[in-house]
């Protein structure tokens, strides 16, 4: 009896381990950061970072650093979007004094996009935390590349503190870029949906050579604890903190690496409104032109439907959105099932249903949308119509190179 009683404490206990261990809530980089404080000791600190690094005590990175024992922030700086995140995509950013603490916050979105020198003087340490996206044209990714160079350049030591990917660690989708479209919204030949950490991209950046004259930075990443690949964000326990403005929500953030391709056309991809991307639209549009449209574009996970919106300013959002005031007819996108979706693939989809369907209306941003696809290729199938099968095999095979290096890099 006294057997039997042991016994099944012990299959409780390995049950409620088990149980506390699936619900455990993700501790990002910057929840471990005590664990690996020596690193920071006696050091002076700069911090690549914006409005999204917190600790999972709402507690922002520069004040977590400037607590610990021996250790100066001296300098901070700012991505696209600015070091809190209400500046509207595209706008340039300037230099200015963090009024508080008295440390300068210098841009890296606007007239320099890589430290200079200048910048980097008195520093010890350059620590990057910011939560992304999971799509190349990202530009904080770009902004972490171009700063690792500048660490290397300076022999800085450079710290990663790991984040989610929050669209998972798992999907990979997208042609690889190529090296006559590098711009600042993408750098590296990877696919548009990596399905990578920030932690796990630094890496493959340094180790693969990809930093301008084949730099390597002293580079160490401090991972997460809980993370699993499967992971979408809302999965983690963390708060969701809107990593730029028109990203408000995880469900746009599942569309994103695909209808972002609008930007690329004169087709809205839903800026102001409270759900870009997840709508397009265009005033010369008749909605009883989307009533098959489920039947002709047959992909996994999600559906269209006929939708009218009226584009408007919104200062934080969107503040000159395109046909501002105008009322559209277009198409609403809703995923119903996120791990089978294929955004990117949906969106080319998309772009070439509205390319044959208005023909003389329709207009490319040529120059926009090649970047953002990281080749010309795309756009030039969509107008040679070739099917979009066809174009999914051109892809898959782009893409074969990078999964096999991709592999090395996996920290979780």
């Amino acid at each position: 009896m006294r057997k039997f009683s042991l016994l099944v404490i012990l299959i409780l206990w390995i049950l409620l381990h088990t149980s506390c261990e699936s619900t455990s809530a993700v501790r990002t980089g910057l929840d471990r950061i005590i664990e690996f404080q020596e690193i920071f000791k006696g050091k002076r600190i700069g911090i690549i970072t914006n409005h999204t690094a917190y600790d999972s005590k709402n507690e922002h990175i520069t004040d977590i650093i400037q607590n610990l024992p021996d250790v100066e922030v001296v300098a901070l700086f700012g991505p696209e979007h600015g070091i809190k995140g209400t500046e509207a995509a595209g706008s340039g950013i300037e230099n200015q004094i963090d009024p508080l603490k008295n440390i300068p916050i210098y841009s890296l979105y606007g007239k320099t996009q890589k430290p200079t020198t200048e910048m980097l003087q008195n520093l010890d340490i350059l620590v990057f935390d910011i939560q992304d996206i999971g799509a190349r044209f990202y530009t904080y990714i770009s902004t972490m590349s171009l700063t690792m160079e500048a660490a290397a350049e300076q022999q800085i030591p450079f710290i990663v503190l790991d984040r989610p990917n929050p669209i998972n660690g798992i999907n990979v989708e997208g042609n690889i870029l190529e090296d006559a479209f590098k711009t600042f919204v993408g750098l590296h030949p990877i696919p548009v949906r990596h399905g990578m950490t920030v932690g796990e991209l630094a890496q493959m950046f340094n180790n693969e050579g990809w930093l301008h004259d084949q730099v390597r930075v002293d580079l160490k990443v401090i991972p997460m604890q809980n993370w699993k690949r499967h992971m979408w964000y809302d999965q983690t326990g963390l708060v969701w903190r809107s990593p730029s403005p028109n990203i408000p929500d995880i469900k746009v953030a599942t569309v994103y690496p695909g209808t972002c391709l609008f930007e690329g056309t004169n087709i809205s991809e839903g800026r102001g409104t409270y759900e870009p991307f997840l709508r397009i639209g265009a005033p010369w549009f008749i909605n009883d032109n989307f009533s098959t449209i489920n039947k002709i574009i047959e992909l996994p996970g999600v559906m269209f439907g006929p939708i009218s919106f009226t584009p408007r300013s919104i200062p934080e959002m969107s503040p000159n959105p395109k046909y501002n005031n105008e009322t559209l007819a277009g198409i609403s996108v809703t995923v119903t099932n996120r791990n089978s979706f294929r955004p990117y693939l949906t969106g080319i989809q998309l772009v070439q249903y509205l390319y044959r369907l208005n023909p003389e209306s329709f207009k490319w941003r040529e120059k926009h949308f090649d970047r953002l696809c990281g080749t010309d290729k795309v756009r030039q199938f969509i107008i040679e119509g070739k099917s979009i099968n066809e174009i999914k095999e051109w892809m898959d095979s782009d893409l074969k190179p990078f999964l096999e290096i991709r592999k090395k890099y996996l920290i979780y």
